[in-house]
C-alpha cells in the first residue's frame, strides 16, 4: 500500500491531508490520485459511500489548478443541490492550504445573481447541478473553454 506522500501530491496538500486526519489512502484514492496527477486520460471511479471519492478526484484537481488564471478550470457536475454543496465544502476544506483558490457551488432553487457575481470575480472550480450549470453556460457567464 502506498502512502499519500508517495503519490506526487504537493506539500500544501500533504499538509492538508495530515491536518484532516487522513492516515492512509483508501483503495479508490490509491488508484485515482496517481492516475489523475500523471495522465490526461478520462477515468471513471466507482466506490461505496464514505470511501473518499471526493478526495480521490479533488486533491489532484486542486494541485493542477493555475491559481494565477482567474477562470473556471474544473466543472464538477452533481445530480443534486445538496451534493453540490457538500462537494464544494469538501473541496474548500482540501484547498485550505492553497491560497486564493476559489470554489463555487451553483444550483437552482435560489437566486442566480450571487452565483453570477462570484463567477465574474473569478472562480477556479465550479460544482454545479446540470440545470443551473447549463443555464449559466447559455448565458455565457460560466465559460467552459478552459476546462
Amino acid at each position: 500500500m502506498i502512502q499519500f506522500n508517495e503519490m506526487g501530491l504537493n506539500p500544501e496538500l500533504l499538509e492538508t491531508v495530515s491536518e484532516l486526519g487522513f492516515e492512509t489512502p483508501t483503495p479508490i484514492q490509491e488508484k485515482i490520485i496517481p492516475h489523475l496527477l500523471n495522465s490526461k486520460r478520462d477515468l471513471t471511479g466507482i466506490a461505496q459511500t464514505g470511501t473518499g471519492k471526493t478526495a480521490a478526484f479533488g486533491l489532484p484537481i486542486i494541485q493542477q489548478i493555475e491559481i494565477s488564471q482567474k477562470n473556471v478550470q474544473t466543472l464538477v457536475l452533481s445530480p443534486t443541490r445538496e451534493l453540490a454543496i457538500q462537494l464544494s465544502k469538501d473541496l474548500i476544506s482540501y484547498a485550505k492550504n492553497t491560497p486564493k483558490l476559489n470554489v463555487l457551488a451553483v444550483y437552482g432553487g435560489t437566486s442566480i445573481e450571487p452565483q453570477i457575481k462570484s463567477l465574474k470575480k473569478g472562480v477556479h472550480i465550479v460544482v454545479g447541478t446540470p440545470g443551473r450549470s447549463l443555464d449559466l453556460i447559455k448565458r455565457k457567464i460560466l465559460k467552459v473553454s478552459e476546462i
